[in-house]
């Protein structure tokens, strides 16, 4: 135990959250981005898989932990799929929170529970392909049907960035017109319901669960809206730590981070990193650590 160090935040209100966690792990909650966070970024999202060592790493943590959460902006049900969650030993408590907390998957049900679509998602997805159609960007731009919301990947383009600049003001028109937000993100465009974002979904798990401190960890700049949720978490008196999945492509967010790891294997090292740290405090693997915080939540 121990051979992976812990890293330590560059901020000071970064270190008094990885503190708190440290302190009490029973009572804290941390949450994870799916995409770019627990998975690599790839060019067909629907290839997108957990990077192997995420599992392992988030089941030797979460027993000792009052709970975890992944928030994504994916079906829930597509999470789990993706990452392999689904009857994982360790992960009996895990929580998925799909399509920014409209959708909710519990691994102690395996149940998802989620309100209706809204209509105006459906308008913007029918009338998309003429959009794309009229915009010129040529072969490779895709459309991504999320239930909830729907997203235009430029990945696959000839010429990634170019589609994308090309494409926001004709997906931002056609959202205004059916009362939606665009949400833009790594070279795609996602069209959803005002209202709902990973920062209102992390707020009110964190307060369902009554947490003492939160670790959130994200990629893109869907997830800025957790950092502002953290943040305003911190100012109310609630530790935090936001950790960034390092990426070129999106700058803002690292410059908010308290700790920046390098992408998907950064982020499991450093969760097997605090595993490591909590079984050396809490004894060995097979004494006492599972009796911290194996409940559902953190009551």
């Amino acid at each position: 135990m121990g051979s992976h160090p812990l890293p330590v935040p560059v901020t000071p209100a970064g270190r008094d959250g990885l503190a708190a966690l440290l302190a009490a792990p029973q009572r804290a909650v941390v949450a994870l981005d799916f995409d770019g966070t627990l998975a690599e970024i790839v060019p067909d999202p629907e290839q997108a898989r957990a990077h192997p060592g995420a599992v392992p790493a988030l089941a030797r943590l979460a027993p000792r932990l009052g709970s975890v959460a992944v928030i994504t902006g994916r079906p829930a049900e597509v999470a789990v799929r993706y990452g392999g969650f689904a009857g994982a030993p360790g992960l009996e408590h895990l929580v998925v929170l799909g399509h920014y907390g409209a959708e909710r998957w519990d691994a102690a049900t395996a149940a998802v529970t989620a309100p209706e679509p809204p209509p105006g998602v459906a308008a913007a997805r029918a009338e998309l392909p003429g959009i794309l159609a009229g915009s010129g960007v040529g072969q490779g731009v895709w459309i991504e049907d999320k239930g909830r919301a729907v997203a235009v990947h430029t990945r696959r383009a000839p010429h990634p960035q170019a589609a994308f600049d090309a494409l926001c003001e004709p997906v931002s028109a056609l959202a205004e017109r059916h009362a939606l937000i665009v949400e833009p993100g790594r070279l795609v465009l996602e069209l959803r319901p005002p209202g709902v974002d990973k920062g209102a979904a992390l707020a009110s798990y964190v307060r369902e669960s009554g947490a003492g401190c939160v670790l959130y960890a994200g990629d893109d700049l869907g997830d800025l809206a957790a950092f502002a949720a953290v943040e305003q978490l911190r100012s109310e008196g609630l530790p935090g730590l936001l950790v960034c999945s390092g990426s070129s492509e999106v700058a803002e967010l690292a410059e908010r981070a308290d700790l920046v790891v390098d992408g998907p294997a950064g982020v499991v090292e450093l969760l097997t990193a605090l595993a490591d740290r909590l079984a050396d405090r809490l004894g060995s693997e097979s004494g006492s650590g599972s009796g911290s915080g194996s409940g559902p939540g953190l009551g």
